[in-house]
């Protein structure tokens, strides 16, 4: 069992080099950050959990820019996109940025994605929210081909273009995996149909979400075994850590406040318990 840490960084909180350094050294395996470009002032959108947005949604720092840096000072520490909101970039664009990363790391990006839930945001990108499911879609087999093919075309209709070159490749092999945040029903089969990973929050449905994902794994003659499954949670004992790993999960993301340095460490430090759990359960 993985135990990865994820965060909204803004100017505010710790910054990227004494955090990787911090997790890296406390034994986490993986550092994950979040993306909105911006966020409308009309506000049209509700935020999906009722209350008032908080400003760390507009606040958070561009997520690759982030992990470079907590990749450059680091050895082992994965880092992730929780999630990128793949819509919102030119597919060619995102394939280069994301096998940069990649390699640089040493093939430790994990890329987390989604569709988005801000409606205007999107239409600020010129991608209608009913298409948004579409559009990443075809940005992620757009992307699929520009990591692994040399001459690299997409004919789609929301994404096209005749074979280019795109350098350099990823060292993740045969490219940086693909977990899809999301939990809704329709998620599912998009997992088991392009992704190599499912990144939810923990919600009611996980055991029947869990399961459908299965049913449709088995649909697609894929093998549910091979998803990373990275659930983010919060964990109060051993024993729910060993019970999400009997379901399959791998990876349990903890939460960090949007918090300054000194704060933000005793939070790490207080999930110390979570680090030694992880460990029995190997």
């Amino acid at each position: 069992m993985k135990i990865g840490i994820s965060n909204f960084p803004t100017a505010y909180s710790m910054n990227p080099v004494a955090l990787a350094q911090a997790l890296e050294q406390r034994g986490f395996e993986s550092l994950w950050v979040v993306e909105h470009t911006h966020i409308p002032a009309s506000r049209r959108t509700p935020y999906p959990l009722g209350t008032e947005l908080p400003s760390v949604y507009w606040e958070s720092f561009e997520p690759f820019t982030f992990l470079a840096q907590a990749a450059a000072v680091t050895k082992n520490l994965c880092i992730g996109t929780g999630i990128c909101l793949v819509p919102e970039h030119h597919p060619i664009t995102l394939a280069k940025r994301a096998a940069s990363l990649d390699v640089l790391s040493g093939g430790r990006f994990l890329f987390g994605v989604g569709a988005g839930w801000n409606a205007e945001e999107l239409e600020n990108h010129g991608v209608a929210f009913p298409d948004r499911w579409k559009v990443l879609r075809e940005h992620v087999l757009a992307m699929k081909a520009c990591w692994t093919e040399k001459d690299a075309e997409f004919h789609g209709e929301f994404v096209d273009f005749d074979p280019v070159w795109v350098e350099p490749k990823p060292v993740s092999q045969p490219h940086p995996p693909i977990l899809i945040g999301a939990s809704s029903s329709w998620a599912m089969d998009r997992i088991a149909e392009y992704a190599e990973g499912w990144l939810p929050v923990l919600v009611p449905e996980f055991d029947e979400r869990l399961a459908e994902l299965k049913r449709c794994c088995e649909a697609r003659g894929r093998s549910f075994d091979q998803l990373d499954i990275s659930l983010m949670t919060m964990v109060t004992d051993e024993g729910g850590l060993e019970t999400l790993k009997r379901k399959g999960v791998n990876r349990v993301i903890l939460s960090l406040p949007t918090l300054p340095e000194d704060e933000s460490l005793k939070v790490l430090d207080s999930y110390a318990p979570v680090l030694e759990w992880a460990k029995l359960l190997d």
